[in-house]
């Protein structure tokens, strides 16, 4: 891995620091100043670096190997984001407030249509790699991950592609989406129903 890699990796450990320091001083000094730092260490501070890492390095669409001397930008967008997925508490909080959690998606750089309903159990790996449409439904437990990676030539080989949602779609419990999968407009998805990647749902398997 790149110097660049290595350092991105320190950073969810540095958000957690920056965290605790932040609540331990609204701790010795209440005050909503205290607040907004601590608000700022868990969710402005990972999405500021996110925009950022995106101008300068953004995550493309394709095939990429994350062994070896070139700095893969999809890995520092995952350290970025990776502070969400081992708490999801974090994210769980902002679905229950009804519109937050498609305008946090969007400052992600994810198109978010209107009227969507997340559920608190959604799963999420790729934030800016989501194209979801109007009135869409996603089950408890969806899982939605726009890249695979695998083995591949004594390296570990990535994909990556977003997952496009189109608008009245359900998507039932349990269900996993992969990267490049098409979800056309009007369909319901049944229940731990895998879709591999690229594939597009056809309304006959909905």
């Amino acid at each position: 891995m790149t110097l660049l890699s290595t350092l991105l990796g320190l950073f969810p450990a540095l958000i957690i620091a920056l965290t605790i320091a932040a609540f331990l001083y609204l701790l010795s000094h209440p005050s909503l100043l205290g607040i907004m730092t601590v608000l700022g260490c868990l969710y402005g501070l990972p999405l500021l670096a996110y925009r950022l890492h995106q101008w300068y390095y953004p995550v493309q669409s394709g095939v990429s190997y994350l062994q070896g001397k070139n700095y893969n930008p999809w890995w520092g967008s995952h350290q970025l984001q990776v502070i969400y997925i081992a708490f999801p508490i974090l994210e769980t909080m902002l679905r229950l407030i009804p519109g937050a959690f498609s305008q946090w998606l969007r400052l992600w750089g994810a198109q978010v249509g209107r009227d969507v309903y997340w559920t608190p159990g959604l799963e999420i790996a790729d934030r800016g790699l989501l194209e979801i449409g109007d009135r869409v439904v996603f089950g408890h437990r969806v899982g939605l991950y726009a890249h695979i990676i695998k083995p591949r030539r004594n390296n570990l080989m990535l994909y990556v592609k977003p997952i496009k949602v189109g608008s009245d779609v359900f998507i039932g419990a349990g269900s996993r989406l992969s990267a490049g999968v098409v979800i056309p407009d009007g369909t319901y998805l049944p229940a731990i129903t895998d879709v591999h990647p690229n594939r597009t749902v056809t309304q006959e398997e909905s």
